[in-house]
């Protein structure tokens, strides 16, 4: 094949130092130099290739997945990895697969909620993969509501054990990453019952198949779910169906660090805060932030990179035909989606401080900022997912025909990517919880009790009420103090009509449920200020590097100026800003959109993504799509042979036959 660079003259365009880019998406140098050691590991590895998957059987791609999960670990075991490198060659080998939940859930859990003892006997035996395990919350009947769970762990003073059950069909344990066919232990939650009282529910560890054959335990009924959407995907993941007919465990394996039932059958709540199994969900929920920034950029890549190399139309006099990304209705879309990538990239930086400075008030029994720590991170999780969800499914249709070919490597991002806006928290649900939290700020407003950290902003309640947008002309909009201001306003006058209109409603709850709708656009738009305001403030600090500072501003307009103009109706309705301030913002976008165009294929190019991890023809690093859109064209195992399967039974029958006419 031909290995010619096309999108050389695009990166000659560059007007920044994109070396200096790439530092500033890794984050530090240190990470951008274990993301090149491991890319490079998995990318030269031939048991690392995934190019294959959409074509394999549901079960030969489930035992490949099984390879590469041992390979990966063999790997990091010979090469004595460390925890960051370990965690990023698995994120680069990027496959859906038991290790996700064992690494991402069980293990955080049990550190999380389990004693010192508990900790001490299972975290070493996870930790070797000694036993494998899964995070068994959702039910067939309860997902999101885990107080509705059916599951029960009722306790038997005579044996001191707890017998688990599944009273019903809706109470099997359904969708566990890992269950299907791995894992060996689940960590299973179930409501406790003792002394005929139900005490809510409870995490459980419950050993589900034998450590010496794999042979599932007594009791116990466990198998895979099914075939899910997409070709690879999460087909690769077994994501598993659980029963249990009263299958009795050690009332030792209850996690108990926050409550405990002791040898007579008694509850009791300790004296550590429950507060604290809330720092497991923030750690978590900050890291599917991150996850849809990596999501997000890797779909855009491939649309900019291919936009770039794509031409059509425009040519009237023999020239050569119109690069796509030079229409302004391909930038009007595409743009918006690589300055979120960055946008989320830096609320997900953000979000690790975060975790690490409730992690350090917990630590010293400080709950202070634990509520608005908890609606963030559940609002930023929504807001990041929903939107790489829909930013991939646009970049796939931004790439036109050849988007939809699983070659492009869009079909499967999508398909992998999509679950995300349900697990850990259905994204609707979660901003519903973010209204509340804001309901109850602004109720606290006339109360002297002054919000904190994302909510400060609504200390200043007054001068929100009464602020007035201040642009005359459209470089106005790129004062970051304008932007921030006129995106508080917005925020706050949402959240003060809910709370008003809820007032006059028969019964709080009643007005909660009536306004719901209300109420989820306003959670989005406090999210879309978080994001707003975090970016701000990236730029604002002392980044080096030639021509960064400048592109980041361009970015970070793009992301504020393209949020007002698809929600334009709440500035508006606001009274936030006037019909002519939008039509400017709109005008400066346009602007900003040509500010981009030079730079774009150089923006991506920072995000440090090899051929190998990106996975499509249409986004490889030299541009040279069409050769490679053939090529992968002829492995498919339907052009093994001239004359296809069926031919002799089925096509050769229909092209002899003679027909006659039918008599009606």
């Amino acid at each position: 094949m031909e290995e010619v660079d096309h999108l050389a003259h695009e990166r000659s365009k560059a007007q920044f130092d994109v070396d200096a880019m790439k530092v500033v998406w890794a984050g530090s140098k240190h990470a951008l130099d274990v993301a090149d050691r491991m890319a490079r590991l998995v990318a030269t590895d031939p048991v690392f290739r995934k190019d294959d998957r959409p074509i394999l059987a549901r079960k030969e791609l489930f035992k490949n997945t099984l390879r590469k999960a041992a390979h990966a670990w063999k790997r990091i075991n010979e090469l004595r990895l460390t925890e960051e490198e370990a965690s990023m060659l698995r994120v680069l080998v990027d496959e859906p697969s038991y290790v996700d939940l064992h690494w991402g859930m069980f293990v955080p859990a049990i550190k999380g909620q389990g004693t010192d003892e508990q900790q001490k006997k299972w975290l070493p035996l996870a930790y070797k993969l000694q036993i494998i395990g899964c995070y068994a919350q959702t039910e067939l009947g309860h997902g999101s509501n885990v107080q509705g769970l059916e599951t029960t762990a009722t306790f038997d003073p005579k044996t001191d054990e707890f017998i688990i059950h599944s009273p019903t069909l809706t109470s099997s344990k359904w969708w566990p990453g890992g269950l299907g066919k791995v894992s060996t232990h689940a960590l299973v939650y179930a409501r406790l019952i003792t002394e005929g009282k139900d005490h809510g529910v409870h995490g459980f560890i419950v050993q589900l198949r034998s450590l010496d054959d794999h042979s599932t335990l007594p009791g116990i009924t466990v198998g895979d779910i099914g075939a899910k959407f997409g070709n690879g995907a999460y087909n690769t993941m077994d994501n598993g169906l659980l029963r249990f007919d009263h299958v009795r465990i050690p009332r030792s394996q209850m996690l108990m660090r926050v409550s405990q039932v002791t040898r007579e059958g008694k509850f009791i709540v300790s004296d550590v805060p429950r507060q604290l199994l809330y720092g497991t969900m923030v750690s978590v929920r900050q890291s599917i932030v991150s996850d849809a920034s990596r999501a997000l950029s890797r779909a855009v890549c491939i649309a900019v990179r291919y936009s770039a190399v794509r031409r059509q139309f425009g040519s009237q006099d023999g020239s050569p035909e119109m690069q796509v990304i030079d229409y302004k209705t391909q930038q009007s879309r595409l743009f918006p989606l690589l300055a979120s990538a960055y946008a989320f990239r830096f609320v997900g930086e953000w979000l690790k401080w975060l975790y690490a400075d409730v992690t350090q008030r917990l630590q010293a029994n400080d709950f202070s900022t634990m509520a608005e720590a908890h609606a963030c991170t559940a609002g930023l999780k929504s807001l990041t997912t929903s939107a790489t969800a829909d930013g991939i499914e646009e970049c796939r249709k931004l790439c036109g025909g050849h988007g939809y070919l699983c070659s492009s490597g869009l079909p499967e991002l999508f398909a992998v990517y999509v679950p995300a806006c349900t697990y850990e928290g259905d994204n609707v649900v979660l901003l519903l919880q973010v209204a509340r939290f804001l309901m109850k700020t602004v109720s606290q407003l006339g109360s002297g009790k002054q919000p904190v950290g994302t909510t400060a902003y609504m200390g200043r309640a007054q001068h929100l009420m009464q602020y007035k947008c201040d642009v005359r002309g459209a470089e106005d909009w790129l004062k970051p103090s304008v932007i921030l201001e006129a995106f508080e306003a917005r925020a706050f006058r949402l959240a003060v009509n809910c709370g008003q209109n809820i007032s006059k409603a028969p019964g709080a709850e009643e007005g909660f449920s009536e306004l719901s709708a209300d109420l989820v656009e306003t959670a989005v738009a406090h999210c879309q200020l978080i994001v707003v305001s975090k970016f701000i403030e990236k730029v604002q600090q002392d980044i080096p590097g030639l021509g960064i500072k400048e592109q980041l501003q361009i970015l970070c307009n793009i992301y504020a100026l393209s949020l007002l103009h698809k929600h334009v109706g709440d500035f508006l309705a606001t009274g936030c800003i006037t019909p002519r301030q939008g039509s400017l913002a709109n005008d400066q976008l346009r602007s900003l959109y040509s500010q981009m165009r030079p730079n774009a294929v150089a923006l991506v190019d920072a995000f440090n993504y090899t051929d190998q991890y990106l996975g499509s023809v249409l986004g490889c690093y030299d541009g040279n799509v069409y050769p490679k859109l053939e090529e992968e064209a002829w492995k498919d195992p339907l052009n093994d042979s001239v004359v296809p399967d069926g031919y002799h039974e089925y096509i050769q029958p229909v092209l002899k036959q003679k027909f006659r006419a039918s008599r009606l």
